[in-house]
């Protein structure tokens, strides 16, 4: 039987954070780094590595983005470590019974450098949902009922790629591989929850579902235009990149694609579709 492990690195944050929080901003990178970092060297080196991809410094990112906001957010940060602590086992125990899967999974919690809420990928060399306490907490998502959404979805990622790795099914990353991706993790935290999407909450707080649902035909015209004219689509995923005021809507616009593509495949099928373009676009063409 496969169980679910947690790496709990938070408390070691709150201890170092009593004396970094204190120390200038160049001593809390070096401390975050060196000290706080220091007994999870593959959690450090993920999050460094992350940044290097999208060529880009990861110092000025967390001196700009994330530390000036720590103190102010530790009670949210709190709020969502204990959330977490209550939801990992039964959000992992209702998933294997609701999408018929099973491997063992290690949910790290942790303070990072913005790499992400949730973060879909290995850890010692097993699956794994990392939980960024910090981001979390920007994104307003530290309640129960957004932490369990956030935990599926991140489950929705780890499926599809045990399906697809099953198969040895893989495809170049591209603008329609990342909205069937986040769309199939999408659809898969409504079938495990049981309730809508954890963006409504925290930066989306308001009229967010209501609003996608009566601009469903707009945003499925404005991904098609993006994607013709060769521009990036991070507006429609990012947290920090809006829409109209409205951010993360290519969750909601892949969660509507998906639902049009189970009406004649089942859900395996879905995550292991290669042929992205051909699949999606005419459902996105239609979408009323």
């Amino acid at each position: 039987m496969s169980v679910c492990k947690i790496i709990d690195t938070f408390p070691a944050f709150l201890e170092w954070w009593e004396k970094g929080r204190r120390l200038p901003f160049e001593e809390q990178l070096n401390g975050w780094e060196k000290d706080y970092m220091a007994g999870w060297p593959e959690l450090r080196q993920k999050q460094l590595d992350s940044y290097a991809e999208d060529k880009a410094d990861w110092r000025q990112a967390a001196g700009e983005r994330v530390l000036p906001y720590l103190s102010e957010r530790v009670p949210a940060m709190q709020e969502a470590h204990q959330n977490l602590q209550t939801s990992c086992l039964p959000v992992y125990e209702k998933a294997k019974k609701t999408l018929v899967f099973d491997f063992p999974l290690i949910t790290v919690f942790y303070v990072g450098i913005g790499v992400g809420a949730g973060w879909a990928t290995t850890y010692q060399n097993t699956p794994a949902v990392l939980c960024g306490l910090e981001n979390i907490a920007e994104c307003g998502w530290s309640g129960g009922e957004a932490i369990k959404g956030l935990l599926a979805h991140e489950l929705g990622h780890l499926i599809q790629y045990h399906w697809r790795g099953q198969t040895k099914v893989f495809a170049a990353a591209n603008p329609w591989r990342r909205l069937l991706e986040e769309g199939f993790a999408q659809r898969c935290e409504v079938l495990i929850t049981g309730r809508l999407f954890h963006q409504t909450a925290g930066v989306n707080t308001g009229d967010w579902l209501e609003w996608c649902q009566n601009h469903k035909s707009w945003l499925a015209a404005e991904f098609l235009k993006t994607v013709e004219a060769g521009k990036s689509t991070a507006a429609f995923f990012g947290s920090w990149i809006k829409i109209q005021g409205k951010s993360e809507t290519g969750y909601f616009l892949g969660h509507e694609v998906v639902k049009e593509l189970e009406k004649n495949l089942s859900l395996k099928e879905i995550a292991l579709l290669d042929d992205y373009e051909v699949s999606l676009k005419p459902i996105l063409e239609g979408l009323k």
